[in-house]
């Protein structure tokens, strides 16, 4: 059987559980091997800008990569473009499409000022002046995740000519064929007006966009999904400039389902989070029944996929069935995991959807596939992973736009005003802060 089963009630599988999740967990961990390495890149980066670019390029891309190759010429987004296939070039479209008109529906507006205590406040929200988006490309050609980046950006207000591409190349071994980024991939950003693409990717990547290289700009924010590394380095260089306050890494699922779910469609959604290699799939339900049926179907379907020898690792490994006591604690454990992707199979969606607190994007019914929100729909499908999705959530419109508050004492600040921030200044010891609120007394003021 691909996908475990755990039947929670048993202590042995509630302790397998809990190690898989654990696992599940420790993927967002500045501890351990992985950051060690993505440190001395990062770092590396700092120092020695294109060189070491181009060194973890070779190391971890392509053996014969160099320097010439890091920036994409513009004439090559145009053929790109050119050549794009017009049925292609027409579901694409209709996808930037969609994506907008979400994003424009849910930009917030600079709210109306509000008076307290004499004073006019305000909030603006204007966009980061420029931005990189990491866009993944060693193993599938991710041009969806272009337009769920990218699109949010731009309806934010940041300038598509200040927006930076990473990209890297299909990852090759010594001997192999060498293979350039996806023309389809330049064609989406020549389509969305970007003319600035970098052939790199992962930690060395995200290093050079924070800090500038002989080669490439610097921006004032990162954003976008990748592989561990890549979301470590997101992590070690913010400060130097923003980043997307997430972690989005390797795709996740969980999935509830009842007697009313679609056995062919939840081993679908499933095994096509799976073919993400890798992928974490969690299918939760409260009768044995359901959960013979799906995995039944997941095993049948699974010797359909191009990738089946990635998707039954994935399932083996990294996944799981879980059998549970009721929906009670079908909800907690769906809140433990607080997947990126949370398909509700069952007969009332919406009345779980007020039950769950945690998830990166809720799919409602066996009839609302996670695919489509991975191309279409709308929301982008840049979530958060490995259970951050208790505290953080996707890219969208709001990532690439700062808040600033106002304030405005038109008729100047009125006494009761000056005197509470004087009393609350002496009291911190801080008498000059004091005194900038006394100065402005009517009673001192000049005429």
């Amino acid at each position: 059987m691909p996908l475990p089963i755990l039947d929670l009630s048993r202590a042995e599988d509630s302790s397998a559980w809990a190690e898989r999740l654990g696992r599940l967990r420790a993927t967002t961990s500045l501890g351990g091997a992985a950051a060690q390495t993505v440190s001395q890149i990062v770092e590396d980066v700092r120092r020695r800008g294109d060189a070491a670019v181009v060194e973890n390029m070779r190391r971890w891309t392509d053996p014969d990569f160099d320097a010439e190759r890091i920036r994409v010429h513009p004439d090559e987004l145009q053929r790109a473009a050119d050549s794009l296939d017009p049925v292609l070039c027409r579901s694409l479209e209709a996808a930037i499409a969609n994506v907008r008109a979400y994003q424009e529906h849910i930009r917030p507006d600079d709210p109306a000022t509000i008076e307290i205590a004499g004073a006019e406040l305000g909030l603006r929200f204007r966009p980061v002046e420029s931005t990189g988006l990491t866009v993944p490309g060693g193993v599938a050609v991710l041009v969806s995740t272009l337009v769920m980046l990218a699109v949010p950006a731009i309806v934010a207000g940041v300038e598509p000519r200040r927006i930076r591409v990473v990209n890297p190349p299909p990852t090759r071994r010594e001997g192999e064929v060498p293979s350039d980024v996806s023309p389809v991939v330049l064609a989406a950003c020549h389509l969305l007006g970007i003319d600035t693409v970098y052939r790199i990717g992962g930690a060395q990547a995200v290093a050079a966009l924070a800090y500038g290289t002989q080669r490439v700009e610097p921006v004032e924010l990162i954003a976008g999904p990748g592989n561990i590394y890549g979301q470590l380095a997101k992590q070690m260089v913010s400060g130097t400039c923003g980043t997307d306050g997430g972690f989005y890494g390797p795709s996740e699922i969980v999935t509830i389902a009842d007697q009313s779910a679609d056995p062919r469609c939840v081993a679908a959604d499933l095994i096509a989070q799976a073919e993400h290699d890798p992928g974490k799939c969690f299918l939760i339900a409260w009768s044995r029944e359901v959960i013979e049926g799906i995995t039944q179907e997941v095993e049948s379907q699974l010797q359909k996929r191009g990738r089946s020898a990635a998707i039954e690792t994935a399932l083996a490994e990294e996944s799981a069935a879980l059998i549970v006591a009721d929906e009670a604690e079908a909800a907690h454990i769906a809140d433990a995991v607080a997947a990126e992707h949370v398909s509700l199979a069952v007969s009332q969606p919406e009345l779980w959807l007020e039950r769950l607190r945690h998830g990166g994007e809720f799919f409602l019914g066996d009839q609302s596939p996670v695919a489509a929100g991975d191309y279409y729909a709308g929301p982008s499908h840049c979530l958060p992973t490995g259970t951050t999705a208790r505290f953080a959530s996707g890219i969208s419109v709001y990532t690439f736009l700062k808040r600033s508050g106002t304030v405005h004492y038109r008729n100047g600040m009125p006494e009761a005003a000056i005197d509470a921030v004087a009393r609350l200044a002496e009291l911190e010891g801080l008498d000059a802060h004091a005194e900038s609120a006394r100065v402005r007394s009517r009673a001192t003021r000049h005429p």
